[in-house]
């Protein structure tokens, strides 16, 4: 191309990043290109939560007017910033890689009670301006205060920095570009899986006008249609809802060993429960209606729902069906009871992991008040279990999210082989982890709680029956029959096998936790 390149930037140290990013790549492949900076609605009004801003495109919306008016070529935009509508004869030309759309909880270090989930101390202070984070912390953390934040990613942690917050949350993709140091904190990664990220978090988008033909052709080289595609998604969702990006709406799609999974959380307001929705789909045909479907508010999910857990008033699990009016009939059919009254010290004095398949397994192992010989590692299969380690005082230092145990088996040996894992359990265990670690890692099994199924389990008229653990759906099943209209959620592959042998078809949800089990049974 024979003319430089003007590319339209706020001023930020991140959109600066964004801007010398594209424009490096335009000069590995032989374009000049010079940077403009232009100030923004957002940039000049920090006084104000985005939601009290009048209109849409805070920070897009001069860009685009200069862009329109032919002062600069390109406008570079965090994708997520840009509203749904494109102005007349604009498009967007290119979109990036897209960076680990994540999130970080940032706290200070004296402000971190492992004892809580997600580790900010109680009742504690959370900085964030969006509506989106507020909603979704008020689901797994009711007791925190949420206060707005502003301002750039240096400035919102320097105000962390100067104790205004107890935490902040940032996106984890501004933080990996500015390469900014967080030792002084304590930071917690939640993927966007577990919290879902605000659409098209973590890309960029290169906008030009539609009549530059040959600046399209050229950008079409740092263009990535793939991230554009899931992207499309959920941009597309965003819009259907008619939301900008003040909504309490996060979408995430992924393209996973050939299939399409969306993970979305809406909420009507910040102070709203969000609702989620997990879907997959071999193609993106169609894919946005079933999302949308699920989401209509005159849809019946069921009247009621049973759980084989006890679950207190504040379960998650308890609280997003009840928000629907769905009754929740939540007993065990098992109980458990310990095995041994005091642990030999000697088990303990080579150990360098314990892993834990179940929070019954934390409970009961910890009752022992084991004394180690060394610092050791922890090692938990579910959130259910890294909750129960939390409220032991002790973080897991692994976390298998997935509901395939052969899956977290693998990612475990990757980390444990040749060393010595003590496996605290359950009497007879199933040892899904152990047949993953090589023979050169010594396991110590250590039973510390046996299960006892009930005299008899009673049947249940719920809609749906979701199974928490393969004895459960035995003792279920040993004296209750599955009506056609109910449908069965089982809350991971061990006891979807479980019920796979009793020939009871089932839904596995995403993640073995409440949450997973929540999008499952509004996924049904």
């Amino acid at each position: 191309m024979d003319r430089t390149v003007i590319i339209g930037t706020r001023g930020s140290e991140l959109a600066l990043w964004q801007a010398n990013f594209v424009k490096d790549s335009l000069a590995a492949i032989g374009v000049t290109a010079t940077l403009k900076i232009i100030k923004t609605q957002g940039d000049r009004i920090l006084n104000l939560s985005l939601d009290k801003l009048e209109g849409k495109g805070f920070f897009t919306k001069e860009l685009e007017e200069e862009l329109i008016a032919g002062t600069i070529d390109v406008a570079v935009h965090s994708h997520k910033d840009l509203p749904t509508e494109h102005p007349p004869g604009l498009t967007i030309a290119a979109v990036s890689e897209r960076e680990d759309p994540s999130e970080l909880l940032i706290i200070l270090k004296d402000c971190v009670d492992v004892h809580q989930k997600l580790s900010v101390k109680f009742a504690g202070t959370v900085g964030t301006s969006s509506n989106r984070r507020k909603a979704q912390l008020r689901a797994l953390r009711p007791d925190l205060e949420m206060d707005d934040l502003r301002g750039n990613v240096p400035t919102r942690i320097g105000k962390l920095r100067s104790e205004k917050y107890d935490a902040i949350m940032l996106a984890k993709a501004g933080v990996v570009r500015l390469g900014i140091d967080l030792s002084e904190f304590h930071v917690e990664e939640l993927t966007p899986t577990e919290f879902v990220p605000a659409p098209a978090q973590g890309a960029l988008a290169i906008q030009i006008r539609e009549k530059d033909t040959a600046l399209h052709a050229i950008l079409q080289q740092l263009h990535h249609p793939e991230v554009a595609e899931a992207l499309a998604i959920e941009r597309t969702v965003l819009k259907q809802f008619g939301g900008g990006c003040h909504m309490p709406l996060g979408c995430y799609c992924r393209k996973h060993e050939g299939v399409y999974q969306v993970f979305t959380s809406k909420a009507d307001t910040e102070d709203d429960l969000p609702d989620r929705m997990f879907i997959t789909s071999p193609t993106t045909e169609g894919l946005i209606d079933k999302i949308l479907a699920k989401f209509d508010k005159s849809r019946k999910i069921a009247n009621k729902v049973f759980i084989s857990r006890e679950l207190p008033a504040s379960s998650y699990f308890r609280r997003v069906l009840e928000k629907h009016d769905i009754e929740v009939e939540a007993r065990s059919l098992i109980r458990t009871v310990p095995v041994m009254t005091i642990l030999n010290p000697h088990i303990l004095q080579n150990v360098d992991w314990v892993f834990f398949t179940s929070k019954n397994a934390v409970e009961y192992f910890f009752q022992l008040k084991p004394q180690f010989a060394k610092p050791v590692k922890f090692g938990v299969m579910g959130s259910g279990s890294e909750d129960m380690l939390r409220r032991n005082g002790h973080f897991a230092d692994y976390v298998g999210e997935s509901v395939d145990t052969a899956e977290v088996a693998q990612e475990f040996a990757k980390i444990a082989n040749g060393l010595t894992v003590l496996f605290p359990g359950a009497e007879s265990p199933m040892r899904s982890i152990h047949k993953a670690l090589s023979a050169e890692t010594k396991i110590i099994d250590l039973p510390v709680y046996a299960t006892m199924r009930e005299e008899s389990a009673s049947g249940t008229i719920a809609d749906i029956l979701v199974f928490t653990s393969p004895s459960n759906a035995e003792a279920y099943f040993k004296d209750n029959l599955l009506d056609n209209n109910q449908q069965v959620i089982a809350i991971g592959k061990s006891t979807g096998k479980t019920l796979n042998d009793l020939n009871i078809n089932h839904t596995l949800p995403f993640s073995p936790d409440e949450v997973g089990l929540a999008e499952a049974v509004f996924g049904l």
